[in-house]
């Protein structure tokens, strides 16, 4: 078994950062929706502005409000305004062909797939 890419959603912009808030990021639900992420799910949140990456799991955002939120200790690492990548994988014994990868404009509205 190996661990593969299965989604990904590009070039995203932080919209809050909030440390008191319980751990996790927030996803727009329509973008969570069109790469098939589940609440609960682990992703990896890579900062294309300072180079932070981390773990954490998805919480679901209001649909169309755009919001890619960093919580809890994560808002020390990834600020509000930067851009990153947020990466889903799963387990496999074969390549996975077609993982769904999209790339969101500057109010994380969907773009196009990737």
């Amino acid at each position: 078994m190996r661990e593969i890419l299965r989604a990904k959603i590009h070039k995203a912009t932080v919209t809050q950062a909030d440390v008191s808030y319980v751990g996790s990021i927030t996803i727009d639900k329509a973008l969570m929706e069109k790469i098939d992420l589940w609440p609960g799910e682990k992703v990896l949140v890579v900062d294309n502005t300072n180079g932070a990456r981390l773990e954490t799991y998805v919480i679901e955002g209001e649909r169309n409000s755009g919001i890619i939120g960093m919580n809890g200790a994560a808002a020390h690492l990834i600020h509000t305004g930067d851009e990153v990548i947020i990466i889903a994988f799963e387990y496999g014994d074969a390549p996975n062909l077609a993982p769904k990868m999209i790339l969101v404009d500057a109010d994380n509205k969907f773009e196009r797939w990737l």
